[in-house]
């Protein structure tokens, strides 16, 4: 996968815009709820917000948890939560850890409800911005908060498209749009971002996406590979079998064939993507905190 050509999927004007809305927009909330995809938390932490949101508090949501292996979720955490910034683990789908997210959000914001009540403001609701990469469950969060569908939230990047404020569990959310940067600084990066559906499928190479997932799978969850797709632990782990026969495998496993008994890779690609993306697969996280 070219890097580049998935970089330039969100061209620049795009990235211009949402970062002139950002940096316009902070000074009319509290702080900031970032949120990252739990399977990448390193590859879906944009390098740009640090600089961005400056001194405002952050409170980091480890999202998608329920497709994520739970024992790396849990040290992303510990990682994540440094410098008064705190960090805890979601599920926007099926409403996991969404109870913890206002409390922490009240902890956090101790000091400023005290002086709203010692100004006797104490109704005022804290004002949070939701930020994030495309395709990370900003929306959908804020949907979860609100009980609502106020905002527009799809299982695809770039649905955002301008800021829009909601009241949801007592707080004011911000919902902006997602926001990638103007080039990933390595290949794994641009692999990761493409493998968990932040950048379009329209501009990727199906098939070389999924060797790159093969080749992590089999490196870190080959008894998940080995058990979803009745393949030999043998097989999977021989260092003279490619990503590529692992593919080819797996489409015969499943039936894919096409004219010739040869293996139909393109929609056994697909699939591999649609079975990894949507758990099916098993809880997998591509990256570790170390």
């Amino acid at each position: 996968m070219d890097e580049n050509r998935s970089a330039i999927n969100w061209f620049p004007g795009h990235m211009a815009k949402t970062r002139r809305m950002i940096k316009e927009s902070l000074g009319s909330v509290d702080m900031v709820i970032e949120i990252l995809d739990a399977r990448i938390p390193r590859s879906s932490e944009n390098p740009e917000f640090s600089e961005l949101f400056g001194q405002k508090p952050v409170l980091v949501l480890l999202n998608k948890s329920s497709l994520a292996d739970p024992e790396k979720t849990k040290r992303w955490g510990q990682k994540l939560a440094y410098g008064g910034r705190r960090a805890v683990a979601t599920d926007c789908i099926n409403g996991e850890g969404i109870g913890r997210i206002v409390p922490a959000i009240r902890e956090m914001m101790a000091p400023l409800l005290e002086r709203y009540s010692e100004k006797g403001m104490s109704g005022r609701r804290i004002r949070a911005m939701v930020a994030g990469i495309p395709n990370v469950g900003k929306s959908t969060l804020i949907n979860r908060l609100s009980s609502s569908k106020k905002a527009k939230a799809e299982d695809r990047p770039g649905v955002t498209q301008t800021r829009q404020w909601v009241i949801g569990s007592g707080i004011e959310l911000l919902d902006m749009p997602g926001m990638l940067w103007p080039r990933f600084e390595d290949r794994v990066t641009g692999e990761n971002l493409a493998l968990t559906g932040a950048i379009k499928d329209s501009v990727l190479n199906t098939e070389e996406l999924a060797c790159v997932l093969c080749r992590k799978l089999r490196s870190e969850y080959s008894e998940l590979l080995c058990g979803r797709y009745r393949l030999e632990n043998g097989f999977v782990s021989d260092p003279d079998v490619s990503d590529w026969d692992l593919v080819t495998a797996i489409g015969k496993k499943r039936g894919f064939l096409v004219s010739g008994g040869e293996t139909d890779t393109e929609r056994t690609s697909v699939m591999l993507l649609d079975e990894f993306r949507g758990g099916r697969i098993g809880r997998i996280s591509l990256e570790i905190p170390e």
